[in-house]
């Protein structure tokens, strides 16, 4: 009897004037990265977290959601599952609004989420070791004619590995296999469980010198990387950038989209987060809500023209 009178006690204040309800933020905000730590969508997410918490005075972090192989989609299912009231965002790559509802996942089918905005353009790249026999992707393709070549990747169903899939296939070879991994950096070419790989220039930067940077996935060549030439180059028709934003389930209240999206434009307006990008070869920069979702549809249609290239 005493906890239903405090039930409906409560729910008669929700109805009263004067009485509202608590202002956003008030407990603890996540910010879901469906990677292991270390990565540049990681970095900046971290500083994204670090300063709403300064900002607002509440607890902020980043979980990291490691897809185990299966990409950005098991943590972005995470995301989806939770109460869309902005305490849990994501910080997800391009694929999970494009490729995420039509892989078969319930809960990301229809598309659950909407864009805040988008804040990093990765320096994608597809490398090899030093010592491998080839040093340009027309160099891989010949050796691949007569020998096996193992690529690693993130994900069959994401775009970096599909623009690799579709390059090698106009320029006329095939990998022997191919694998998933939830992080692909200089230990897994120097322990020869890939030959190949596509991943970001910040997981490789510490070992840049015992590599081969084959080319670039984006629209532009990476700073740090002036002499590599994007996949977009050596075919025009593969011309497809990377980038990372923050996105909310779709019925979270525009108030609290706004606090969020507020924190996150200063960040990446800040000294460190530019200083980031310079270190890296990262474009970071803050692209609003709209204009990221004329972008998704953008990628959607390019992504399109990509499978049907590779059916």
């Amino acid at each position: 009897m005493k906890k239903t009178l405090i039930a409906g006690v409560a729910a008669i204040a929700t109805m009263l004037p004067g009485i509202a309800a608590a202002e956003y933020p008030e407990k603890p905000v996540e910010f879901v990265v469906p990677w292991p730590p270390g990565d540049a969508e990681d970095v900046l997410t971290r500083m994204i977290a670090e300063d709403f918490q300064n900002k607002y005075g509440v607890p902020a972090a980043v979980v990291n959601k490691p897809g185990g192989g299966g990409g950005p989609f098991p943590g972005a299912v995470e995301v989806a599952n939770a109460p869309a009231d902005g305490y849990t965002v994501g910080s997800f790559i391009l694929a999970v609004p494009v490729i995420g509802p039509n892989i078969g996942i319930p809960e990301l089918n229809p598309n659950p989420f909407e864009p805040l905005g988008a804040f990093l353009t990765y320096p994608f790249v597809i490398v090899s070791s030093k010592d491998a026999p080839y040093a340009s992707v027309d160099e891989l393709a010949a050796h691949a004619q007569d020998n096996d070549v193992v690529l690693g990747h993130f994900g069959a169903p994401l775009i970096p590995t599909k623009v690799t899939f579709a390059l090698a296939q106009q320029k006329g070879f095939s990998f022997a296999a191919d694998a998933a991994f939830d992080i692909l950096d200089c230990n897994s070419l120097a322990s020869g469980d890939v030959d190949v790989m596509n991943t970001t220039l910040q997981l490789v930067l510490p070992c840049l010198d015992k590599i081969n940077v084959l080319a670039s996935i984006g629209g532009e060549r990476i700073g740090l990387t002036p002499d590599t030439p994007t996949v977009g180059e050596l075919d025009p028709s593969l011309s497809l950038a990377l980038w990372n934003g923050l996105f909310v389930h779709k019925d979270t209240p525009a108030d609290v989209r706004e606090k969020i999206i507020a924190v996150a434009e200063e960040t990446m307006a800040s000294e460190r987060a530019q200083d980031f990008m310079a270190k890296t070869g990262a474009l970071v920069y803050w692209q609003n809500a709209e204009d990221t979702a004329a972008q998704i549809e953008a990628d959607a249609e390019a992504l399109a023209k990509i499978n049907a290239m590779l059916e």
